[in-house]
């Protein structure tokens, strides 16, 4: 029998997803949960010519994946990049596909939960779903998807020359997931009618080793982007400074509660750089601002003013966190003031940070020999 799906006929669409047992780790008891963020780009998150070793290598990226998966965090997320930023450095210009990039450290690894970052409208849900699923058996149910709405016109219109307006993005990002959702929960065959997709005859098997489907992330902190993650995804990413992370982290979760009848979670991200004594830490994250990209993070700044409200607040406060570290909240110290940040976050309702380093392939040693330890010491960690 096929079955239909219209859009704007939102009791047709589950609001809960309960999960069995077997949870993918993101989704374990850790008070401050752990993961890398941006190392398959050039850069990473640090938008600079500071000296690194880190580079864009399949044995480079594997490597770093397998160290993180061995210390037990719990997330490797990606971003998706079509088109670096120009400047001196073209920042995240070479970078790896994800959804590529995840089956290959799916089976790389073990216990961690691999990511894609997906700009919506480069892939049709169809081709999404069939594709998430593939990796979600690889990974053997520890997959999830970050759903990004496509915000970088010079890149969107790559695919198309007409950039959607910001709120209407999310608006198409719905109908998507929705449908995509479908093609993962329908047996049988299903008509979808909406806006922006209409499709006859409908199907995708097998369905994906979660139930009912992947882990759904989203980092939209504007009044459209908050909305979809309370409607949507499983964890909202927030970009914030530390005092205001208290009522978004209530806010967000209250809105998912009251108008969607579903619980969210909330992470952040930020660059870490650690180093044994304090003098060397904060010499190291300024010299990645000294040396930073300026004509690439004015461009970078200026577009992002004009197309995504998740950051239109913090463009000139904040144009230093642009070079080093992507705007997140920084975590620069010792072992010890490291900790006191990421106790800072939970005490702000914050359950976990995905971080970039400056050098992921070398630091990320030093911060499982140096932090771990003390986070297990302060209760953060397990």
């Amino acid at each position: 029998m096929v079955q239909t799906i219209t859009r704007g006929r939102e009791q047709e669409i589950p609001l809960k997803h309960p999960r069995e047992n077997g949870k993918p780790s993101i989704f374990n008891d850790q008070r401050m949960k752990l993961g890398l963020f941006g190392s398959n780009c050039s850069g990473g998150l640090c938008m600079t010519d500071a000296p690194t070793t880190y580079e864009i290598t399949w044995d480079h990226t594997r490597s770093i994946a397998q160290k993180a998966d061995r210390l037990g965090m719990e997330a490797m997320v990606p971003v998706a990049r079509w088109k670096g930023f120009g400047g001196n450095v073209n920042f995240n210009g070479t970078n790896f596909e994800t959804f590529t990039w995840a089956a290959g450290l799916a089976e790389a690894t073990e216990q961690i939960t691999i990511f894609t970052t997906t700009h919506i409208p480069t892939v049709h849900p169809i081709v999404a779903a069939n594709m998430a699923t593939t990796i979600d058996h690889i990974s053997n149910g520890r997959y999830g998807m970050n759903l990004v709405m496509g915000w970088f016109t010079p890149e969107m219109e790559m695919f198309n020359p007409k950039q959607l307006e910001h709120d209407e993005r999310y608006q198409y990002g719905g109908e998507w997931l929705e449908f995509v959702e479908k093609l993962w929960t329908a047996e049988g065959e299903f008509d979808f009618g909406g806006k922006y997709f209409q499709s006859s005859n409908c199907e995708s098997e097998p369905k994906p080793a979660q139930n009912p489907r992947p882990v759904l992330i989203n980092a939209g902190n504007s009044p459209a982007g908050t909305d979809f993650s309370a409607k949507y995804v499983d964890i909202n990413f927030a970009s914030l400074d530390m005092e205001k992370m208290p009522d978004y982290t209530r806010a967000i979760k209250k809105k998912a509660k009251d108008d969607y009848l579903r619980e969210i979670s909330t992470m952040t991200y930020g660059l870490v750089v650690c180093r044994d004594t304090e003098a060397e830490a904060k010499r190291v994250h300024q010299e990645i601002i000294d040396k930073g990209d300026w004509p690439g993070a004015r461009h970078l700044m200026s577009i992002i003013g004009m197309e995504s409200e998740s950051f239109n607040e913090q463009i000139e406060k904040f144009q230093e966190r642009f070079i080093a570290g992507w705007a997140g909240q920084p975590l620069v110290g010792t072992p010890e003031q490291v900790v006191d940040g990421f106790q800072q976050l939970s005490d702000a309702g914050m359950e976990g940070m995905i971080m970039g380093f400056l050098d992921y392939n070398e630091e990320i040693d030093h911060f499982g020999e140096a932090v771990m330890p003390l986070m297990r010491e302060a209760g953060l960690r397990y």
